[in-house]
């Protein structure tokens, strides 16, 4: 019996039975992973059908979607009316500053064009001022020490005694009543040497203006008709600043040629028109100029071709928004003898008819040894 219990044990030490059931557990647990893999092989191969969706619920997901489309529409429409409206804000802001800061700078412009403008007129009447006393050399160098020489005189001998200031009063009143009395002789206050009255005349000028040929208000004017030669002679005479009392020449270009009283060195040249405040038309005035000179031989020889002879002394521009009497110096250097001049006026102020003169004085000095004067180069 001891025998068949150790052949009924396996192996192991373990009964039967316990092997039984552990080969039988085994098989069980090896079916059940072959079923779920067939299983899973089958739902591979033959896979469910989609389920439809339903319209319902479709319906409702649009609906939705269209809800949240019209709100972020209605978000953008409210933003942009927004960065419109600060866009219009900031615009008219700055337009607003914009015209500010214009009008502003307009302002100070005109502001300062009109100081400029008047420093100009204030500069033009100095200028004008500084002319005038240059034209008039008042108070040259001859004149102060002819002052201090009858200045001298009035102490008398005795050197020594002191100078009254009554003395330097009344002797200064007496030079200015001298100038007063010089300059209202003749309006510029310097020798003029083409007067007519001492021997100056005109010996030729260009084409004159006959008025009395083409009828109407100018042939009853003093210059209309008549003999041109003798009417020439009026602008080395005083005019006495009156309307039409001029010589009238044809165009408004010409020249008009001067024989002086003697042979000069020439400073200067006064060209004198109407006054503004009395003329009829301003615009028959000479406008630009220039002044020729050359000596001719005694005046009963014939008059060479001075045209190799001649050579400018200046030119010059008459204007009108000065006074009627302009005095312009002489500007070639080395200027020689001469005793005859030409003046070509090569413009006017807007007439093309005609160009009046009224005067010319031709101003200098007499040379101490008379000497010829010889073209410049």
């Amino acid at each position: 019996s001891q025998a068949r219990r150790k052949r009924g044990l396996s192996s192991s030490g373990r009964p039967r039975w316990q092997t039984a059931l552990s080969v039988a557990a085994k098989n069980a647990a090896l079916l059940a992973v072959l079923l779920y893999l067939g299983d899973q092989a089958w739902r591979w191969a033959h896979p469910a059908p989609l389920a439809q969706p339903d319209d319902a619920a479709l319906a409702g997901y649009t609906a939705r979607i269209n809800d949240v489309e019209a709100s972020l529409a209605r978000a953008f429409g409210a933003l942009k009316v927004q960065l419109e409206a600060v866009d219009r804000k900031i615009d008219g802001e700055v337009g607003a500053a914009r015209g500010e800061l214009a009008a502003l700078l307009e302002e100070k412009r005109l502001a300062i064009e009109g100081q400029l403008n008047l420093l100009d007129a204030r500069t033009d009447e100095l200028n004008d001022a500084l002319g005038g006393l240059r034209r008039m050399e008042f108070l040259r160098k001859d004149q102060f020490e002819a002052f201090l020489d009858e200045f001298k005189e009035s102490l008398g001998s005795n050197s020594g005694a002191e100078v009254d200031l009554d003395q330097v009063l009344a002797l200064a009143r007496e030079i200015v009543m001298r100038e007063i009395e010089k300059h209202a002789a003749d309006g510029v206050g310097r020798v003029d040497y083409a007067v007519g009255s001492a021997g100056g005349r005109v010996v030729r000028y260009s084409e004159a203006y006959d008025a009395g040929k083409r009828g109407g208000l100018l042939s009853a004017l003093p210059f209309g008709g008549g003999d041109n030669g003798d009417q020439s002679q009026k602008i080395l005479q005083p005019s006495f600043g009156e309307p039409g009392q001029c010589f009238p020449l044809k165009g408004s270009s010409g020249f008009v040629e001067i024989q002086l009283r003697k042979g000069i060195i020439p400073e200067a040249i006064t060209l004198e028109h109407v006054s503004k405040d009395v003329a009829y038309d301003m615009s028959t005035a000479p406008k630009d100029c220039r002044l020729s000179g050359w000596y001719q031989g005694t005046h009963t020889e014939t008059p060479p071709n001075h045209a190799a002879e001649m050579y400018a002394l200046t030119e010059f521009t008459y204007d009108l928004a000065k006074n009627n009497i302009q005095t312009f110096d002489i500007t070639a250097p080395d200027v020689g003898v001469v005793n005859m001049v030409r003046l070509d006026f090569t413009s006017n102020h807007g007439s093309s008819a005609l160009t009046c003169i009224y005067r010319i004085r031709v101003h200098g000095h007499e040379p101490v040894t008379p000497v010829i004067a010889s073209p410049l180069p």
